[in-house]
């Protein structure tokens, strides 16, 4: 990768219903541009349950991952899965968080908007912190402004209130980047300050 290839490295990012209602969307533009990265695709939309399906994987080994994360949570706090959630079948776990995500997700309107700079992926995932708020450290969106927690969202049935999304990887990006935009709604700019920073 060349260095103007990685100056153009991009991600996408959803502020999720409850990043919205609590008035964030400010203060998230706000850490994503002071850390030099640009924003190049920029919308409030309300997903329907559709979007929010094709937008999260539905492989089986996804879907997998989230019942083992939620059931390791429940062995870990002393909870009954099987009890609480009439199952502790790792997959059919699985499907219901799925459910709970698109829910969640569906709940309010998102902001998405496409991010580019350098190490765009990594950087902004450093600015919005661990997945779990009540792990994240202090000084990233959810470390700040979340104290949500697995065990309390499982129990309660729903997802976790995690404030934001951001592409995991450059699959990821990819992926999200062309499923909720089309090119003409991503505008390439130079920021004033890009030929100090880099």
């Amino acid at each position: 990768m060349n260095r103007k290839d990685l100056k153009q490295e991009k991600t996408c990012v959803l502020i999720k219903p409850d990043g919205v209602k609590r008035g964030l969307i400010g203060e998230i533009i706000k850490r994503i541009e002071q850390r030099g990265l640009k924003i190049i695709a920029l919308q409030m939309i309300w997903a329907t349950k559709d979007q929010i399906d094709r937008h999260y994987p539905k492989d089986k080994e996804y879907i997998r991952q989230l019942g083992e994360k939620t059931l390791a949570n429940y062995k870990k706090y002393g909870f009954d899965a099987k009890k609480e959630l009439g199952t502790d079948d790792v997959f059919e776990i699985g499907k219901m968080v799925r459910g709970w995500l698109i829910d969640y997700l569906t709940s309010g309107p998102v902001v998405k908007m496409v991010v580019s700079g350098i190490h765009a992926i990594g950087m902004v995932r450093k600015i919005v912190g661990q997945t779990m708020p009540s792990q994240a450290e202090m000084g990233t969106i959810r470390g700040d402004f979340s104290v949500d927690d697995a065990t309390a969202a499982n129990r309660e049935k729903r997802s976790i209130r995690n404030i934001i999304h951001a592409s995991g990887n450059e699959k990821e990006a990819e992926h999200e980047i062309s499923f909720w935009f089309s090119p003409e709604e991503i505008h390439d700019y130079k920021r004033a300050e890009e030929d100090i920073m880099f």
